[in-house]
């Protein structure tokens, strides 16, 4: 099953983030990522950092999401966790936005229509049982694109996305 995943910073944790960078890299390298980078703000202060990763059911997904080591240091404020079936698009994107958006109601979910082919990533975001849509989120090299895939969504919150990894 995929998930998308996306860890908010607590307000002055990005020196924390920058120390823990290594244990949150070899933390990763265990799991099958799909899709991953972090947001920040435009003067590169860390807002987030955002992974879909492949695992076998929701019990999974949490503790991917509770045993990051900087979620477990108290780097982040929150997390959304979402049942997805992510679409990987255009590699060539880098960088740019991820925009992350909700239903006013859920919806019975069967498919969304093909998204934009300029996108890097794109996925519904689904109820546990992946039956109800609850939203969308979009990574694309343009905040326009990256909101524009989200239509029929309400866009509810943007962060510049840069794509993550060991280099």
């Amino acid at each position: 099953m995929q998930f998308f995943c996306y860890h908010r910073d607590r307000s002055g944790s990005t020196p924390l983030r920058a120390a823990m960078v290594e244990e949150h890299w070899s933390y990763m390298d265990r799991f099958e990522l799909i899709a991953r980078g972090p947001t920040f703000l435009d003067d590169d202060t860390l807002t987030g950092s955002v992974h879909v990763v492949e695992v076998p059911d929701v019990a999974a997904a949490r503790a991917f999401v509770f045993d990051e080591p900087s979620y477990q240091a108290g780097a982040y404020r929150d997390v959304l966790l979402r049942r997805t079936s992510w679409q990987s698009l255009d590699p060539s994107v880098t960088g740019g936005y991820l925009a992350i958006g909700f239903l006013d109601r859920p919806e019975p979910y069967d498919d969304l229509p093909a998204p934009r082919a300029d996108l890097a990533g794109f996925g519904p975001l689904l109820s546990d049982d992946a039956t109800r849509l609850l939203g969308a989120a979009a990574l694309a090299a343009t905040e326009e694109a990256a909101r524009g895939a989200l239509s029929r969504i309400a866009v509810v919150e943007s962060h510049l996305w840069q794509r993550g990894g060991r280099r």
